[in-house]
């Protein structure tokens, strides 16, 4: 198990390198470091999540839950660059490395924060979520990510919505049926190269 999904402070060397990514049709330059997923490249799953969600609304307060480097964070900010964009992690690297990403590209609506103290600090607000893009860790366990999900979802406006990227081979669809079990309503999306695109809501 890569300890980027569970360790706040990685033991590997930072060893950070800029990259060039396309993300969502913006050409934006990035730094990465070892210790934090998928550091060399734009994930699969996250390239999956991103070709297939609609344009998000122009203003809101938007989620990148397990944000990384912060691909999904800085998609969300290229699009709507009024709303109130998020990024959460349990790795203060990943953290730090969005929100230098972010201001690097002269996104000054999104904030990095752990996702212990950002997720409380919502729940104590009465501060609710209008969007969630998550490529969540399903590699944590089954019990880890349904504890991860219970958490989170809930922080969804009334009108509020999730969409989730999963393997197929990773339990995509079982995790559908778990979140329908829940109460959620679930629309299978898209599906593409291995993985599906959950839509989640109220």
């Amino acid at each position: 198990m890569s300890e980027h999904y569970f360790t706040a402070s990685p033991a590997a060397e930072s060893a950070e390198r800029g990259h060039r990514f396309t993300i969502r049709g913006h050409e934006v330059e990035v730094t990465t470091a070892s210790g934090v997923f998928s550091a060399d490249r734009l994930d699969k799953g996250t390239q999956v999540l991103l070709d297939h969600v609609p344009d998000p609304p122009a203003t809101g307060r938007f989620l990148d839950l397990g944000c990384g480097w912060g691909p999904i964070a800085l998609a969300l900010a290229l699009a709507s660059p009024d709303a109130e964009v998020l990024a959460a992690d349990v790795n203060e690297r990943a953290v730090d490395l969005t929100a230098r990403n972010a201001s690097a590209a002269g996104l000054t609506g999104v904030r990095a924060a752990e996702a212990g103290a950002l997720g409380a600090e919502l729940r104590a607000s009465s501060k609710r979520l209008d969007l969630i893009w998550s490529n969540p860790p399903v590699r944590i366990g089954k019990e880890a990510l349904h504890a991860l999900l219970t958490d989170w979802l809930p922080l969804l406006a009334d009108d509020g919505e999730a969409w989730l990227v999963v393997g197929k081979n990773l339990g995509a669809d079982s995790l559908a049926a778990w979140l329908g079990s829940q109460g959620w309503a679930v629309e299978r999306a898209a599906s593409a190269k291995g993985f599906r695109v959950l839509r989640v809501s109220r």
